[in-house]
């Protein structure tokens, strides 16, 4: 028979964009059996009846750009040479925790320490631990000369998230590897910083040749491939190689954007972190330098963004959360408020992208959307966040949140006494000693 739940009398916004109308919603197990403006009528007696009068209901955030595995460093020598992989997956876990009682009901983990992200997903997947629905990337396929940590880079083999690859046979060898592990995409960290550089964004760090070797030996197994690209050349060869999805985008040109129109691209532009840093540089006791060249980022990139917006091109909410910038379970919610406040678009267009759009990094068209037949993730919320998305970020407004059709326990699990020996960075002291 299956459990059947009505949720009647919400205001439903239901992630496609349309205002928000008064409505009931049956669940039958994990999926939406009807949404009717109409009072319905449960197709057994031992349905369970919730009235949500003057409450407003939506899917469940997508959060299209996670790194569950990291556990907040505070600078990537900490990610790379304070983390353990046992540890790091017990800890996954309890954050995956955090990141559902927020509202995100699904989220893509981009790239992983060793290989916490596809054991996390699975261990959720048989319910022996509660998150939310993954979508999840392996080790960063990384050139010697590419990513965000410069020097820490090794020449060769793997370090923190990051497998470096130093030709063909390795970025075949590599990519074959992480299909047959479980990954669900392929990372490949196309651009990155090195000493010294004077162009804006960052170098691009693979050849087309190379780029297109690695779409294809994914695309012929079957899993598509992501590209972290901060640059004008990065993104138009990511695209032109077959890319699935690019994740930032910044300082895209003219004709990386006609291609990614033409291809019907996603972008995941995850201005979360640079908007933290940005807002919160004093709190955080963060870099100046930082605080001024994500501004001028943000800054530089919206015209073209917008620009892209208009022109189709999906637009999906990532956060970056893992970082000490972008704790689990508080974060979420910032990409919604960013392309309001940044990119000019409306509530509603926000929050299609982070429901309906963000379903994309998922490689799902059940989820995203209220509407018959797809999977009941939801949230209930005691005011209306498509007149303000920040009310997303309020705790205090999410009444409750439904994974698979079944109520979420919102009691905040306990908090770290404190955090495991060598986890974070310790100093003989914070100041040199000067006589």
């Amino acid at each position: 028979m299956g459990n059947t739940v009505l949720l009647k009398n919400a205001s439903i916004i239901d992630g496609t964009g349309s205002a928000a109308y008064l409505g009931h919603i049956q669940i039958k197990d994990d999926r939406i059996l009807s949404v009717s403006k109409q009072d319905i009528t449960a197709e057994n007696d031992s349905a369970e009846s919730i009235d949500l009068e003057g409450k407003f209901i939506m899917p469940g955030l997508i959060d299209a750009h996670c790194h569950i595995s990291f556990d907040e460093p505070k600078s990537n020598d900490e990610l790379f040479f304070h983390r353990r992989e046992g540890l790091a997956a017990i800890i996954a876990g309890t954050n995956a925790l955090k990141v559902l009682q927020s509202g995100v009901t699904s989220f893509f983990d981009a790239d992983s320490l060793y290989s916490v992200g596809v054991d996390l997903r699975d261990a959720i997947e048989s319910g022996i631990v509660r998150g939310p629905k993954m979508a999840v990337g392996g080790n960063a396929l990384i050139t010697s000369a590419g990513g965000t940590a410069g020097r820490l880079i090794p020449d060769e083999g793997k370090r923190g998230y990051g497998a470096v690859v130093t030709s063909k046979d390795e970025i075949i060898l590599e990519i074959r590897r992480q299909i047959k592990m479980g990954v669900d995409w392929i990372k490949i960290h196309v651009s990155g910083m090195v000493p010294r550089q004077t162009s804006e964004g960052e170098l691009q760090a693979w050849s087309l040749d190379e780029l297109k070797l690695a779409c294809d030996t994914a695309h012929e197994l079957g899993i598509p491939v992501v590209g972290h690209c901060r640059g004008a050349g990065s993104v138009k060869d990511s695209l032109l190689a077959g890319m699935d999805m690019i994740l930032h985008g910044t300082y895209m040109d003219e004709e990386g954007l006609e291609l990614m129109i033409e291809k019907n691209i996603p972008l995941v532009p995850t201005f979360t972190f640079q908007a933290n840093l940005i807002d919160y540089a004093d709190k955080m006791d963060a870099s100046k330098d930082y605080k001024d060249i994500f501004e001028k980022e943000i800054q530089d990139n919206v015209p073209m963004f917008r620009k892209a917006f208009e022109a189709g091109v999906p637009f999906l909410c990532g956060s970056e959360t893992g970082f000490s910038v972008t704790p689990y379970g508080d974060w979420h919610y910032k990409e919604l408020e960013v392309f309001v406040d940044k990119l000019g678009l409306t509530p509603l267009e926000a929050i299609t992208c982070g429901t309906k759009n963000a379903s994309q990094a998922m490689r799902r068209d059940d989820l995203g959307v209220i509407a018959e037949g797809n999977i009941a993730d939801l949230i209930v919320m005691s005011e209306d966040p498509s007149k303000d998305v920040s009310r997303l970020g309020n705790k205090d407004l999410i009444e409750k949140v439904f994974l698979n059709g079944k109520e979420v326990d919102l009691t905040p699990a306990p908090k770290r006494i404190n955090d495991p020996s060598g986890w974070r960075i310790s100093s003989y002291s914070n100041k040199i000693l000067e006589k």
